[in-house]
């Protein structure tokens, strides 16, 4: 089997909310999505997402997988996808680093593989150890009021897990988290989110005004080292998300023991294959996972979901739904999402198709 043609697309999600506000000052009202699609002289066809959450969000770009691909490409035309570790060796050898781009590659061989062994991606990660993986949903930066009506919206839904935005003005977020926290009800979990928004002196004073409630402290500042500086002070467990971005920083973690929660992109990660190995890692020496990916539709969401099926249920703290923030699709089919947890597809590959009415015509194609 060889790849004959690869096609890459891009599409506009608008979120559902309006507008996404995160951080320090970031909103997002439409994410951009590309999406590779690989066909093979066998007549299957696999397909990957790239989501960035903004522009620019962690150094990633809307426009990496186009660049990627036009020096990649020509490499790949011919190349056997069933051999995703060859394809994973290849991009590497041919671009140091920029894994966000090589991400969807790496998805949509998975898929083909899924699909010429007759198996559901999870089925190749190791098997289904989570059957329905616990979800969280965001509520992005609002009004305090606001944000306490989004969580009650979701309860209704089926959610257990809310992500409540902070990262702004850290006073105004001592009280967001004041506010929201102790309405939390049995058996539910709380995120308090910064995505590197605070300033060290100024997270370590969140976490002091916030010493007695039971809640989960998210990325609180931008860098590694800093993180571990207010997690010196802070009695809340320490989730890190954007500092984590391989597996030398997953051994660091480890060594440090830096964190209880560690959540794994897997565009951040480079892929579903350099995801896997992460977080069979981390899972090993009993740390916590979440799985997930930094914004996307069905496509993106379908590798999410593959993942966290395949992620014992001990160590998995939660996934979400991604194509549920959106007012588009990028793929038809793919997971299921049912009182607050994300079944998987059982079907071969992925079990997702592109919704090619949504992505319209490719912005660029190569072919043999």
């Amino acid at each position: 089997m060889k790849i004959s043609r690869i096609r890459i697309y891009q599409s506009r999600l608008p979120y559902v909310g309006g507008a996404y506000v995160w951080g320090a000052g970031n909103a997002i009202e439409t994410a951009i999505a590309s999406v590779v699609v690989i066909d093979t002289d066998a007549g299957l066809q696999g397909c990957g997402e790239f989501t960035p959450c903004g522009k620019n969000y962690m150094v990633a770009h809307s426009e990496g997988v186009l660049a990627l691909a036009r020096l990649v490409a020509t490499k790949l035309l011919g190349e056997d996808p069933r051999q995703v570790g060859r394809i994973e060796q290849l991009l590497d050898h041919l671009v140091q680093g920029h894994g966000y781009a090589k991400a969807p590659f790496d998805a949509a061989c998975w898929d083909i593989l899924g699909q010429a062994c007759d198996q559901p991606v999870w089925m190749l990660l190791g098997g289904k150890l989570t059957d329905g993986a616990p979800m969280y949903r965001v509520a992005p930066q609002k009004a305090v009021d606001e944000t306490v009506a989004e969580m009650d919206r979701f309860r209704a839904q089926g959610y257990r897990q809310f992500q409540v935005k902070v990262g702004g003005d850290w006073a105004t977020d001592i009280d967001r988290i004041r506010t929201t926290v102790p309405l939390l009800m049995s058996g539910e979990v709380a995120m308090a989110d910064a995505n590197q928004g605070w300033r060290v002196d100024n997270a370590i004073r969140v976490a002091r005004a916030t010493r007695d409630l039971d809640y989960i402290l998210e990325q609180p500042c931008r860098t590694y080292e800093e993180c571990r500086q207010v997690r010196r002070v802070a009695e809340q467990p320490m989730k890190l998300d954007e500092c984590l971005t391989g597996i030398h920083m997953a051994q660091r973690i480890v060594a440090d023991r830096g964190a209880e929660i560690c959540c794994l992109k897997i565009s951040n990660l480079g892929g579903i294959s350099k995801a896997r190995r992460v977080r069979d890692y981390l899972v090993e020496n009993r740390i916590a996972v979440v799985c997930e990916d930094t914004w996307g539709g069905e496509i993106a969401t379908s590798a999410v979901a593959h993942f966290a099926a395949s992620t014992s249920p001990e160590y998995l703290q939660n996934t979400t739904d991604l194509m549920n923030y959106n007012t588009r699709s990028t793929g038809i089919g793919g997971p299921m999402s049912r009182n607050g947890k994300l079944y998987a597809s059982d079907a071969p590959g992925m079990g997702v198709v592109p919704d090619f009415e949504c992505l319209g015509a490719p912005i660029e194609e190569f072919s043999l």
